[in-house]
């Protein structure tokens, strides 16, 4: 696991646990999405998977809404991030919890 839920709630200042199922649920999709777009599997112990992940389920959740404000465009930072995960650490076994 690259983030647990307190590590979420902190990161989108949420002090309620409403919404706790759906950030599992956010978390897992990030983890997924992170290993399907690198080939890779990251823990806890890449801060850049993590800071990915916190990111992208931070985009996901503030912006639920399937019209309006909502796009198909990935924010630069988090394209950003997918990239340097993708070719900066492909190999590197101190970077990924299963390489």
């Amino acid at each position: 696991m690259i983030v647990s839920l307190d590590e979420v709630k902190k990161w989108l200042r949420i002090d309620f646990s409403e919404d706790d199922a759906l950030l599992t649920t956010l978390i897992s999709a990030a983890e997924e999405y992170l290993k399907n777009a690198t080939g890779i599997t990251y823990d806890s112990a890449s801060h850049l998977a993590k800071l990915f992940c916190m990111t992208l389920i931070a985009d996901w959740y503030e912006n639920r809404e399937m019209i309006g404000k909502a796009t198909d465009q990935t924010r630069p930072i988090i394209q950003s991030i997918l990239t340097q995960l993708t070719y900066s650490y492909g190999g590197d076994s101190d970077e990924s919890g299963a390489v």
